[in-house]
């Protein structure tokens, strides 16, 4: 299956490589519309200044089954369910886009909707980062949500959320959700410092989390492995 995250990035990306060679074609129109794509997937109770309106507040009690709060992320593909694994690739790839054409953004006057679409992930993933060596990776149940078409706003099917943890270890998950900190940290460095450490803070422990309890994350939340599968892991 397809992640909409990747969908989003290849337009964003489209237009940050292309933009000086065909500057006939209007990318800056994809880029607009490319970071809607995501306030598009938003769940969780949306902020005043959404622009896209048809979207409503949805998944508001995410994480009452484990008493933590876990609303807010990002719907993955048409379905809704957050997976953590592809997620953070996406908040990870996403940052350094941001990094590396921050003058293109602003340029386009897209830089702060390109950072707000990094903290909509980011705010989430430090919920899901629940204490140093717990992550949670996955809310919602892939196979019903599969078996049922409904908006978020409306959606009836089962919110359950999975989590590793030192007895259930997932190097691969932790190291990529540390690498979107750690790219969001760097992102943010300017704009926001003390957020930033924040991002950087919770880098380090899910790095020294992967490294110190080694295992594919898979394994700890199978149904998470039924749609997004690891190619695996290696410790340093």
């Amino acid at each position: 299956m397809a992640s909409i995250h990747v969908l989003g990035l290849v337009c964003f990306s489209l237009f940050l490589s292309t933009h000086s060679v065909l500057a006939a074609i209007d990318y800056g129109q994809a880029l607009t519309k490319s970071l809607l794509y995501y306030e598009a997937q938003r769940s969780g109770k949306l902020p005043p200044e959404q622009r896209v309106q048809w979207r409503g507040d949805s998944a508001l009690k995410d994480g009452n089954d484990t008493g933590v709060n876990l609303d807010g992320g990002y719907y993955d593909s048409g379905d809704n369910v957050k997976f953590g694994f592809p997620m953070a690739f996406t908040i990870t790839m996403l940052s350094w886009s941001t990094i590396e054409f921050a003058s293109k953004l602003e340029t386009k006057n897209e830089l702060s909707n390109a950072l707000d679409a990094i903290k909509w992930g980011t705010d989430y993933l430090i919920k899901a980062h629940a204490q140093p060596n717990v992550l949670y990776g996955e809310v919602g149940d892939g196979g019903s949500d599969h078996a049922c078409w409904q908006r978020p706003e409306d959606m009836t099917t089962p919110r359950t959320s999975f989590k590793i943890d030192e007895q259930h270890p997932g190097s691969d998950l932790a190291g990529e959700t540390a690498a979107a900190f750690a790219a969001a940290s760097i992102a943010f460095k300017d704009k926001d410092p003390t957020y930033s450490g924040q991002l950087l803070t919770h880098a380090k422990q899910l790095f020294e989390f992967a490294c110190s309890h080694a295992g594919v994350y898979q394994n700890s939340i199978n149904l998470a492995g039924q749609f997004y599968s690891s190619s695996g892991y290696e410790v340093m």
